[in-house]
């Protein structure tokens, strides 16, 4: 076997191989045509079918004369066949470094794929399939390269399993919760911007966190540094933080999961205006877009890990990374994209 780094010399099948003529076979063939044989004869003495035969002359006959010459032709034959032969990404190194730094930002392969057609139109050798991507990382997958294509491809738990039964839940919170039944309209078809759903995820133990907030026209991500606890009034401090960042057009509601982190949902839509819809016990596709960023996040944030050893910083470049991948919900626009859009149009 070659090492990595080493090119696999090319394959020469021993005579009589079923799936390669032998040069011995090219010399039959050769000496049928000049006794005037028909393609019958030759193929029923070499054991062959009459379309090998035929596709064999045909392909490795002399260009200029015409003649079949048997050791030409095999010479021909085996030009054509040593593997590997070189990847369209490997072959282009503007393809290979543009597909590399969206590796690097951690975007699919089909993301990749999409973008690269979208963004370079009229350069069709920087168009590649995801499949292409795929088989690229995979038959190079040595050391690095591997690890690359694990950060790249999406893993991970497809059931959430309750923990309870509904009739065990208890009620939450003693202040009046807002349900989901109660939201508006313009909330669930996604044509008014800055209705948001939001969410925890736990650190190993239970005892760190981060909040996640997701936008659902644009699928715009912000996080909620929480250092410290994620008890109901940090949470509070946090989110109130975190959405005074934005302008008024993009605070219209929020919504969320019944867990005790939102004991104080009043006071947080006093603080902003911004209303608090609780989820139905038990239904986190009430917050598809939330529950699909949180998986996408545990490519940096892995389950157990201490999740309070990350800065608001570091918080703010995950977050960036994620807003600037293309996503196919979005017709591979990127979050932030749409998000200027929508910012532009309102001003």
């Amino acid at each position: 076997m070659a090492r990595a780094g080493q090119k696999v010399p090319p394959v020469r099948p021993a005579p009589g191989s079923d799936r390669f003529l032998s040069v011995d076979e090219r010399i039959v063939i050769a000496d049928g045509l000049r006794a005037g044989r028909s393609l019958r004869s030759i193929a029923r003495e070499s054991g062959r079918s009459p379309s090998t035969i035929s596709r064999e002359i045909a392909r490795n006959r002399h260009p200029g004369s015409g003649d079949y010459r048997p050791y030409a032709a095999q010479d021909r034959a085996e030009a054509r066949r040593p593997r590997p032969k070189t990847g369209k990404i490997a072959a282009c190194p503007e393809l290979h470094d543009l597909v590399q730094g969206m590796l690097d930002d951690r975007c699919s392969p089909e993301q990749i794929s999409r973008r690269l057609r979208r963004d370079h139109p009229d350069r069709p050798e920087l168009h590649v399939t995801h499949e292409t991507i795929y088989q690229t990382l995979y038959l190079q997958g040595r050391g690095e390269l591997r690890r690359e294509i694990a950060r790249a491809l999406r893993t991970g738990r497809t059931v959430r399993k309750p923990r309870r039964t509904g009739d065990a839940r208890q009620p939450r919170f003693t202040h009046p919760m807002l349900m989901i039944s109660d939201r508006p309209a313009e909330v669930a078809d996604r044509a008014v911007p800055g209705h948001w759903e939001g969410d925890l995820i736990i650190g190993g133990g239970g005892t760190s966190a981060i909040g996640t907030l997701v936008e659902r026209t644009t699928r715009f991500v912000m996080l909620v540094h929480l250092p410290e606890r994620h008890n109901a009034e940090t949470v509070r401090d946090g989110l109130i933080t975190t959405i005074g960042t934005l302008p008024e057009l993009l605070r219209q509601s929020l919504t969320w999961d019944q867990g005790p982190e939102m004991g104080r949902h009043h006071e947080f839509s006093i603080a902003t205006g911004m209303p608090v819809y609780f989820c139905d016990p038990h239904s986190p596709w009430q917050r598809g877009s939330n529950e699909n960023t949180n998986g996408l996040l545990r490519q940096y944030f892995p389950k157990g890990a201490n999740l309070s050893a990350h800065t608001a910083d570091d918080l703010a470049a995950v977050a960036a990374q994620l807003n600037r991948r293309p996503r196919k919900t979005l017709d591979w626009d990127t979050p932030a994209e749409r998000l200027t859009k929508l910012l532009a149009q309102a001003s």
